[in-house]
């Protein structure tokens, strides 16, 4: 085994670990990116690395979101009866959208992963929200259309291989949840995203597809690398989020997505 390894995805774990807490993605849009340029010098092969990558970072999201979750969730941020309510959504479309993303080439995977992300910056950016003016707090989101967005969300979060808190921060937020329990909610949605999408990847695979390490897609060493260093620096990420203003914290977010999404499709 190379051993660059012990040293690269840990790093990557903690910065996915920070993040999570920081913005509740997972850190999956930044591990996808990386894993992508990184995996083809593990012995990845070319056209299978934005599969392994794919399918690597929502292996570790199971655990980096979930603890997220759980310092959120000290901090009685996260809205566990919306959460209970996406949750079947979420994982039949974390197992359907990683069925199809196994038929997809590298090549669309990396441009649909990189107009996701600007997609989802200009929306975390410029997008409205119906948050009271007053600060107070609203209702915690419930009912059949929240399984229903728990469906698209697990779906396309399965196809560019992240947590869903892109589309799960900006649902909440709209409708009139503080950015900071939005964050602590998506991370606990994170859980399932990724317990679902992981297993689709590894069983919807072809025979073969990693020649080593590899579990269909997933390649393990770094799916755990990743999740182990995540789950300590997650808390960091979570302490910096109950600081920063619900302002600051969506420029963050729109100038993150932004980044990643320009710098995907030239990973290859």
């Amino acid at each position: 085994m190379n051993p660059w390894m012990y040293l690269l995805f840990p790093l990557l774990g903690i910065a996915a670990g920070i993040l999570a807490g920081l913005l509740g993605v997972g850190g999956g849009l930044v591990l996808v990116a990386a894993l992508a340029w990184l995996l083809p010098g593990f012995g990845v092969p070319q056209e299978a690395a934005m599969h392994a990558a794919l399918a690597s970072s929502l292996a570790s999201i199971v655990l980096t979101a979930a603890s997220s979750a759980r310092a959120h969730a000290a901090r009685g941020s996260v809205l566990w009866p919306t959460v209970a309510w996406m949750v079947p959504g979420l994982l039949l479309g974390g197992w359907l959208g990683s069925g199809l993303a196994v038929k997809l080439d590298d090549e669309a995977l990396r441009w649909i992963v990189a107009g996701y992300c600007l997609l989802a910056a200009w929306q975390i950016g410029f997008g409205r929200t119906r948050a009271p003016v007053d600060g107070s707090e609203v209702a915690a989101p419930r009912g059949w259309p929240m399984t229903a967005a728990g469906g698209g969300i697990g779906a396309l979060s399965a196809v560019v291989g992240i947590g869903g808190g892109s589309m799960t921060v900006p649902l909440l937020v709209w409708r009139g949840v503080r950015p900071v329990r939005a964050v602590g909610t998506s991370s606990a949605c994170g859980v399932a995203i990724g317990l679902a999408s992981a297993l689709g990847y590894a069983l919807h695979a072809p025979d073969g597809a990693l020649p080593e390490h590899g579990l269909g897609y997933v390649y393990l060493p770094a799916a755990v690398g990743v999740a182990l260093a995540s789950v300590l620096a997650a808390p960091w990420g979570t302490r910096l989020a109950h600081r920063l203003s619900a302002q600051a914290l969506r420029r963050v977010f729109a100038l993150f997505l932004l980044a990643v999404g320009l710098s995907v499709p030239w990973s290859g």
